[in-house]
């Protein structure tokens, strides 16, 4: 068979309209930039800057902007089979208004519903899938069907034998439990039979709870984290989510830092490094990049963290995300100082 992918990712992809403009308010904004985005997008994107071999499964529109999507993926080094065009509804596109250090509220353009939550079942290659060295999913997946079922169903090919003729390695299947309520109550009233909206969590939390069974990595902030277990407490909400299935559970902290706790008892608190934000949306997802790429490196929990966290800070110093993507000697050189240099609009290779 051909050689499995380190990462496959699955679900969200958009266009991210960013405004070039910092501290002004969208009605004031003049020139704007436009750049690949998606968070399950954006992680294949940071662990392929990483010299990994990765793919995304998702859905476009049909349209110009799902075109700049396909050449963007193909650019960043992500291979882009899977993506496939909706011809019903557009290719989402994204806002942000960019005020540092800590405020950068989003809005989102999905409707009346967005492709990439068309993913249906029979459209996977799951053997590539269970090949795969790391599936990285998220919770907006399971927002609404197809998508819901799909996801699903590609979390359960992760637990079956891997294909013949692949070769034995680890793998690791990751949540991220990406937390968006407005695509909850927005697929709540459409999404599957009964369900109703969905602002305090309940329906969300029942399907995060069947996905945590099947994950061997979870991962999220602590909002995230109250949705998926109850629990808003790091160390309460780290043990929370070991008891639902994963091994290893990734507690976001913000400034303080993040916690990682691992099911053979391995526990690492790591602060965040020194940096001056510029804009702090896509650090979550080159944290995950990273993530991947300790994973596959084999690393001990402690290194992976400070590794992840460096790599976060690195995308929190500048205005894009899936072009601000660090190199890995752009991570080793923050790790050596222990803070991140001035701030710099994207990545230099």
């Amino acid at each position: 068979m051909p050689e499995p992918y380190d990462v496959i990712t699955m679900g969200r992809i958009g266009v991210d309209i960013y405004p070039l403009q910092t501290g002004v308010p969208l009605a004031r904004v003049e020139t704007f930039g436009k750049f690949l985005g998606g968070s399950p997008s954006n992680v294949a994107v940071a662990a392929a800057r990483l010299g990994r071999r990765t793919a995304v499964i998702t859905r476009t529109g049909q349209d110009p902007f799902g075109d700049y999507l396909h050449q963007a993926l193909r650019e960043f080094g992500v291979d882009d089979r899977w993506v496939s065009a909706v011809a019903a509804y557009p290719t989402p596109v994204t806002f942000c208004e960019i005020f540092p250090p800590d405020d950068f509220p989003l809005y989102f353009y999905r409707q009346p519903k967005a492709p990439d939550l068309e993913i249906h079942s029979t459209e996977l290659d799951l053997d590539a899938v269970r090949a795969a060295r790391v599936f990285w999913m998220t919770g907006t997946g399971l927002c609404a069907e197809p998508s819901r079922t799909a996801t699903l169903t590609a979390l359960r090919a992760r637990g079956a034998a891997a294909p013949p003729g692949a070769p034995d390695h680890p793998r690791a299947t990751v949540f991220d439990l990406d937390w968006r309520p407005m695509f909850w109550d927005e697929a709540g009233e459409k999404g599957g039979e009964g369900e109703a909206k969905d602002g305090n969590g309940e329906t969300a939390r029942a399907h995060y709870r069947e996905a945590l069974a099947h994950a061997t990595v979870a991962v999220g902030n602590l909002a995230e984290c109250e949705i998926a277990t109850g629990e808003r407490e790091p160390h309460a909400a780290a043990r929370a989510l070991l008891a639902a299935g994963p091994e290893l559970a990734v507690v976001k902290q913000g400034p303080a830092g993040v916690l990682a706790v691992h099911r053979d008892g391995t526990t690492a608190e790591i602060p965040p490094l020194p940096v001056d934000v510029v804009n702090g949306l896509g650090a979550g997802d080159a944290f995950g990049g990273a993530l991947c790429h300790g994973l596959l490196a084999g690393w001990d929990t402690a290194h992976l963290m400070r590794y992840a966290n460096a790599a976060g800070a690195i995308v929190a110093s500048r205005l894009a995300c899936s072009s601000a993507m660090p190199y890995p000697h752009e991570v080793e050189q923050a790790l050596t100082e222990g803070r991140i240099g001035a701030a710099a609009p994207g990545a230099t290779p």
